[in-house]
């Protein structure tokens, strides 16, 4: 419905509007000469703007609103706001005031003045939890929008960090915010998020979780083609990298794409440390997946179906750590595995490290007392701890998920198949992981099509040279603007 010049009209579609709504404050008032109507959402508003200074100066402070040009005075003599905008119609006003805006109808005016008076409540910025890192930055991403887009922007001083906001959700109208670096991120991509926003309608989104859902291509595979992080450094420098950042109004998580298997595997601090630890914890992270993905399927594969390939003091020993236990290997793992993961998800809901404590701890606890009720082997007590501690060493809590999962598939297998179901459980994984894009960037990346970018990515792969020898930006980046370093006296390749 377009705004009538008859305020009464307005008032009345705008109280059928927030009908049962105890939270909007809307009435009409004198000021000036002319009857408004102001509405607004109670304490989602910063009442010093609206009321001490707006409300206060249109009534007490301006003798007259001429008959034209009506915004233009108001704008000029009454707020001290340069942020407002009129709109045409009801339904506009209203998510306007929805979105915690102030909105003022005008006698005689066929549009609303839209005054921009946010102010959502919020736990501010705080440390990051999930991503704690020994050195650099220490803030996280709230649950503001607009606070996590000044985290970044922080960061990136540069007029080319676009920011393209949209809303989804027919009843949420959850505010969503497209972050990139122009020149650098390919137009592509950038078009393809956008399509990807447009192409569906759902009632509401309340995370970014949700996003990734509603817009991944792969829905059904269980390894995430969105990298999600709490820290906005990790963030900034992404974008700088030529990825799109996504930021959903009221999720401290935002999501970065396009990403890849390497991504994951790669953690802030391991810019701010020497490039010697790093390498060495790179390989320590890559060998610690294996691990968690693997090693109780393993042990399953070899101490069932193939003792004869364990030394054969060994498999004394195994068979001797076994005796008198009831259950077959193969659930004398599942069962253990169970417990820890049971624990896990519990110290998931605990803050700080506590939760990795419970699931660590406890499940050794747990595990000691199953082995002194000779429930099960101590060797197994120690594969499946082993499991959970690499699992730990994962630096994105979605990838460590994915592992988990798959831990379980190739467990399955190796209690039926023995080796050759553990060996063809792996090759599926791989074979899928080949399979998966991420907004046509193949998931292996650097490890696959190396000669895409030749060879450069590989550079911070698995292992990561001197940041003076990362000079080209990876493969996320436009062709035109590869190179991201320079030492002084080489040409000029930051315009």
């Amino acid at each position: 419905m377009k705004i009538s010049k008859q305020l009464d009209v307005n008032i009345r579609e705008l109280e059928k509007q927030f009908t049962d709504c105890s939270d909007i404050i809307h009435r009409p008032l004198v000021a000036a000469g002319r009857t408004v109507y102001v509405v607004y959402v109670d304490s989602l508003i910063d009442r010093d703007l609206v009321e001490g200074e707006f409300l206060k100066n249109m009534m007490y402070g301006v003798d007259r609103i001429p008959d034209t040009n009506v915004f233009d005075f108001i704008q000029k003599q009454v707020i001290t706001t340069a942020d407002t905008k009129a709109a045409d119609t009801i339904w506009d006003a209203v998510l306007e005031v929805l979105s915690g805006n102030t909105a003022l109808f005008i006698s005689g005016c066929s549009q609303a003045l839209i005054i921009s008076s946010r102010k959502y409540p919020g736990r501010g910025v705080q440390s990051a939890e999930s991503e704690v890192s020994v050195r650099g930055p220490k803030d996280s991403f709230t649950e503001s929008m607009r606070i996590n887009t000044l985290l970044v922007r922080r960061r990136i001083r540069d007029t080319r960090l676009k920011t393209i906001q949209k809303k989804i959700g027919v009843r949420s109208q959850t505010d969503i915010t497209i972050m990139y670096m122009e020149g650098i991120a390919r137009p592509e991509i950038v078009r393809d998020i956008r399509e990807r926003l447009d192409s569906f309608e759902i009632d509401g989104i309340f995370d970014s979780g949700e996003f990734e859902q509603l817009t991944e291509t792969d829905k059904y595979s269980p390894f995430p083609q969105f990298q999600s992080t709490e820290r906005p450094d990790k963030a900034a420098s992404a974008a700088l990298e030529g990825r799109v950042i996504v930021i959903v109004d009221n999720s401290p998580m935002v999501l970065l794409l396009p990403t890849t298997l390497n991504c994951f595997f790669q953690a802030s601090d391991d810019y701010y440390n020497r490039w010697g630890i790093v390498c060495f914890v790179r390989i320590l992270r890559y060998g610690a997946a294996l691990i968690a993905m693997g090693l109780p399927a393993f042990y399953i594969a070899i101490a069932c179906f193939h003792p004869e390939m364990l030394p054969t003091s060994l498999e004394l020993s195994f068979a001797a750590a076994r005796e008198g236990v009831p259950f077959p290997l193969p659930v004398e793992v599942l069962l253990l595995e169970l417990a820890f993961e049971l624990l896990r998800e519990a110290g998931i809901r605990l803050p700080g490290p506590m939760g990795s404590a419970l699931g660590i701890v406890g499940g050794l606890i747990i595990g000691q007392a199953a082995v002194e009720a000779n429930i099960v082997s101590p060797i197994v007590v120690i594969i499946v701890a082993l499991t959970a501690l690499s699992s730990f060493t994962i630096p994105n809590e979605g990838f460590a998920s994915a592992f988990r999962l798959v831990k379980f598939y190739l467990i399955l297998l190796a209690s039926f198949l023995g080796v050759y179901g553990f060996v063809l459980g792996l090759l599926t994984v791989l074979i899928h992981l080949a399979s998966l894009k991420s907004f046509g960037i193949p998931y292996l990346m650097p490890y696959v099509a190396v000669k895409a970018d030749d060879n450069e990515d590989l550079q911070d792969g698995i292992l990561r040279k001197p940041l003076t020898g990362l000079k080209k930006r990876p493969i996320f980046a436009q062709k035109s603007q590869r190179i991201r370093y320079r030492a002084k006296g080489e040409k000029d390749v930051f315009k």
